[in-house]
């Protein structure tokens, strides 16, 4: 039942961000931008009885991962601007965001 409504609220939060963005794209890139997905899941985590440990692990584990996803959307915004498609934008997207996080991971320790 839980997972049901997560997925239900987790849905409708996005169907609006998406509405807001058609009419506004701005206001709507801001507010897509927010950590909405981190803060809905620090709650379910919680709601589902998740210890303060678990949960200052996983905000960490958000933290960590910020640069790589910041400059994910960089590249994408970038190929996009020089008319790559959107595809093409996000691939290289991701593949910049796999070297960041493993170079993280190699640095880490």
């Amino acid at each position: 039942m839980h997972f049901l409504v997560k997925v239900i609220v987790s849905a409708l939060i996005i169907g609006v961000i998406t509405e807001v963005a058609k009419h506004y794209s701005t206001i709507g890139g801001f507010i897509a931008a927010l950590p909405l997905v981190s803060l809905l899941s620090l709650f379910w985590i919680s709601l589902e009885g998740g210890n303060k440990q678990e949960l200052s692990q996983f905000a960490i584990g958000v933290l960590y991962g910020f640069p790589a996803s910041a400059l994910l959307l960089f590249i994408v915004y970038i190929g996009l601007k020089n008319s790559f498609s959107l595809s093409t934008s996000v691939l290289l997207g991701i593949g910049v965001w796999c070297i960041v996080f493993a170079c993280q991971k190699l640095f880490q320790a």
